[in-house]
């Protein structure tokens, strides 16, 4: 299929993503005194999931800065994510079942790119065990393949998968039965933009930064609107406002673009 104008990210931003990643390293090391400044949890049980391709070391800074925020923080611990594999299908309901009944509270679900479309599957499935999704840079409205440059990558195990998915993706129908936060970049080389928005309502939101793909999971800003998302109290929700003093580290977030806008794949 051939790349349409405008469909998925500009080569640039693609090979640029590891060095514009180690970039945003840099700003983690030098933003880490705001720490301090982040608001404090209730301790209630987070689930983390890593995006494709990679494993619960990718999510570590996130783990454990939401540990530092007194959150009790798990990672999947089902190895490299290749896809939806039966270990991974079954492995993530009995982890999410598991932190459920451990903690005798909802969880929140934390999916960085292809985990966040795997955390609001498991919002669709047991909205019960689910307080809120909170998705990083994550293409849940991705229509067609151009979209992405991890296609071939996702399409590299495919005989592995249990769960077959045509774009659009058919769960994004509606909208999820918690609250939904998805936090994305412009700038993302691997996803376009576009694919990681919500569509506006009650109580779901778009919140932009100036990532890239693979350092969204750490970048100083990402942090600060997990921190601040996670921090509302329970059964309540409000949308995401930065603090005064970080104001130009969110850009302006964009609306979706209609379905019937969309450039259409020959």
């Amino acid at each position: 299929m051939a790349r349409q104008q405008g469909d998925g990210p500009a080569l640039p931003l693609y090979l640029s993503e590891p060095g514009r990643a180690f970039a945003d390293y840099g700003l983690y090391l030098a933003a880490r005194p705001l720490v301090q400044r982040l608001p404090k949890g209730d301790g209630h049980p987070v689930l983390v999931l890593p995006g494709l391709l990679a494993d619960d070391s990718s999510t570590r800074i996130l783990r454990a800065t939401l540990r530092r925020l007194d959150y009790r923080v798990h990672g999947w611990g089902l190895g490299r994510n290749i896809g939806p594999t039966a270990v991974c299908v079954n492995g993530l309901r009995d982890k999410l079942d598991y932190l459920h009944s451990r903690y005798r509270r909802p969880v929140t679900v934390i999916g960085w790119s292809l985990g966040g479309i795997f955390a609001r599957d498991l919002a669709r499935q047991c909205p019960d065990a689910v307080r809120q999704v909170i998705t990083l840079g994550s293409p849940f409205r991705i229509e067609r393949e151009t979209q992405t440059r991890a296609g071939k990558a996702f399409d590299r195990y495919a005989h592995l998968h249990v769960e077959q998915r045509q774009f659009p993706l058919e769960s994004e129908g509606c909208p999820l039965p918690v609250p939904a936060t998805s936090i994305y970049s412009h700038y993302d080389g691997i996803v376009h933009w576009q694919t990681c928005l919500n569509t506006p309502g009650e109580r779901c939101e778009n919140i932009a930064v100036t990532a890239s793909h693979l350092g969204i999971g750490h970048h100083p800003a990402a942090l600060w609107a997990v921190a601040d998302r996670l921090a509302q109290p329970e059964g309540e929700w409000a949308p995401f406002k930065a603090p005064a003093f970080l104001r130009p580290a969110f850009p302006r977030p964009a609306d979706p673009v209609p379905a019937s806008e969309a450039p259409v794949a020959a």
